[in-house]
Protein backbone atom coordinates (compact mmCIF):
# COMPACT_ATOMS: atom_id res chain seq x y z
CA UNK A 1 0.00 0.00 0.00
CA UNK A 2 2.94 2.48 1.08
CA UNK A 3 4.70 1.63 -2.30
CA UNK A 4 1.88 2.27 -4.52
CA UNK A 5 1.01 5.21 -2.77
CA UNK A 6 4.64 6.15 -3.24
CA UNK A 7 4.67 5.49 -6.94
CA UNK A 8 1.37 7.01 -7.82
CA UNK A 9 3.15 10.46 -5.45
CA UNK A 10 6.06 9.67 -7.78
CA UNK A 11 4.20 9.53 -11.13
CA UNK A 12 2.33 13.00 -10.09
CA UNK A 13 4.91 14.93 -9.74
CA UNK A 14 6.19 14.44 -13.10
CA UNK A 15 2.88 14.95 -14.78
CA UNK A 16 3.48 18.41 -12.70
CA UNK A 17 7.00 18.91 -13.97
CA UNK A 18 6.43 18.10 -17.67
CA UNK A 19 3.24 19.87 -17.68
CA UNK A 20 5.43 22.63 -16.29
CA UNK A 21 7.87 22.31 -19.10
CA UNK A 22 5.46 22.16 -21.95
CA UNK A 23 2.96 25.30 -20.67
CA UNK A 24 4.74 28.52 -20.89
CA UNK A 25 2.24 29.87 -18.26
CA UNK A 26 3.34 27.46 -15.46
CA UNK A 27 6.52 27.49 -13.73
CA UNK A 28 7.43 25.06 -11.24
CA UNK A 29 10.93 25.62 -10.07
CA UNK A 30 12.48 22.25 -9.14
CA UNK A 31 11.78 18.87 -8.87
CA UNK A 32 11.15 19.15 -5.37
CA UNK A 33 8.59 21.48 -5.97
CA UNK A 34 7.05 19.17 -7.94
CA UNK A 35 6.85 16.37 -5.70
CA UNK A 36 5.42 19.28 -2.65
CA UNK A 37 2.66 20.14 -5.35
CA UNK A 38 1.64 16.69 -5.93
CA UNK A 39 1.57 16.12 -2.11
CA UNK A 40 -0.66 19.11 -1.36
CA UNK A 41 -3.03 18.84 -4.60
CA UNK A 42 -3.69 15.30 -3.28
CA UNK A 43 -4.27 16.64 0.07
CA UNK A 44 -6.43 19.47 -1.69
CA UNK A 45 -8.79 16.35 -3.28
CA UNK A 46 -9.00 14.58 -0.82
CA UNK A 47 -10.66 17.32 1.85
CA UNK A 48 -11.30 20.22 -0.08
CA UNK A 49 -12.85 19.29 -3.38
CA UNK A 50 -15.89 17.21 -1.88
CA UNK A 51 -17.06 20.05 0.01
CA UNK A 52 -16.78 21.98 -3.07
CA UNK A 53 -18.55 20.00 -5.32
CA UNK A 54 -21.07 19.10 -2.69
CA UNK A 55 -21.87 22.89 -2.31
CA UNK A 56 -22.11 23.50 -5.77
CA UNK A 57 -23.81 20.34 -7.12
CA UNK A 58 -26.65 22.50 -8.99
CA UNK A 59 -23.95 24.43 -10.85
CA UNK A 60 -22.12 21.14 -11.74
CA UNK A 61 -25.35 19.12 -13.11
CA UNK A 62 -26.47 21.95 -14.60
CA UNK A 63 -23.29 22.13 -16.79
CA UNK A 64 -23.74 18.84 -17.45
CA UNK A 65 -20.41 18.36 -15.03
CA UNK A 66 -17.88 20.64 -17.13
CA UNK A 67 -18.03 22.68 -13.81
CA UNK A 68 -15.46 20.33 -12.14
CA UNK A 69 -12.82 22.03 -14.40
CA UNK A 70 -13.29 25.29 -13.47
CA UNK A 71 -13.19 24.22 -9.36
CA UNK A 72 -10.12 21.87 -10.26
CA UNK A 73 -8.85 25.27 -11.72
CA UNK A 74 -9.28 26.63 -8.54
CA UNK A 75 -7.88 24.39 -6.10
CA UNK A 76 -4.54 24.65 -8.32
CA UNK A 77 -4.39 28.03 -8.01
CA UNK A 78 -4.81 27.73 -4.51
CA UNK A 79 -2.15 24.93 -4.28
CA UNK A 80 -0.03 27.89 -6.18
CA UNK A 81 -0.60 30.43 -3.47
CA UNK A 82 0.43 27.99 -1.09
CA UNK A 83 4.25 26.80 -2.48
CA UNK A 84 7.05 28.92 -3.23
CA UNK A 85 8.50 28.23 -6.37
CA UNK A 86 5.30 27.51 -8.17
CA UNK A 87 3.50 30.21 -10.34
CA UNK A 88 0.37 30.52 -12.71
CA UNK A 89 0.10 33.12 -14.79
CA UNK A 90 -3.74 32.96 -14.49
CA UNK A 91 -7.01 31.08 -14.50
CA UNK A 92 -6.60 29.56 -17.85
CA UNK A 93 -3.21 28.36 -17.60
CA UNK A 94 -4.47 26.47 -14.41
CA UNK A 95 -7.31 24.93 -16.13
CA UNK A 96 -5.02 23.96 -18.75
CA UNK A 97 -2.65 22.75 -16.06
CA UNK A 98 -5.09 20.77 -14.82
CA UNK A 99 -6.32 18.69 -17.56
CA UNK A 100 -3.04 17.86 -18.65
CA UNK A 101 -1.93 16.70 -15.52
CA UNK A 102 -5.06 14.78 -15.35
CA UNK A 103 -4.32 13.29 -18.70
CA UNK A 104 -0.82 12.39 -18.29
CA UNK A 105 -1.40 11.17 -14.75
CA UNK A 106 -3.94 8.97 -15.92
CA UNK A 107 -2.08 7.27 -18.94
CA UNK A 108 1.27 6.78 -16.52
CA UNK A 109 -0.88 5.12 -13.73
CA UNK A 110 -2.42 2.68 -16.74
CA UNK A 111 0.81 1.36 -17.28
CA UNK A 112 1.82 0.85 -14.48
CA UNK A 113 -1.23 -1.36 -13.75
CA UNK A 114 -0.95 -4.82 -13.58
CA UNK A 115 -3.83 -7.08 -14.31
Amino acid sequence: MIVGLITYLFINSFAIFIAAQVLTGVHVSNYLTAIIIAVLLGAVNVFIKPLILFFTLPLTIITFGLFTFVINAVLVLLVSSLVPGFVIDGFGWALLFSLIIAIISSFLNSLLKTK
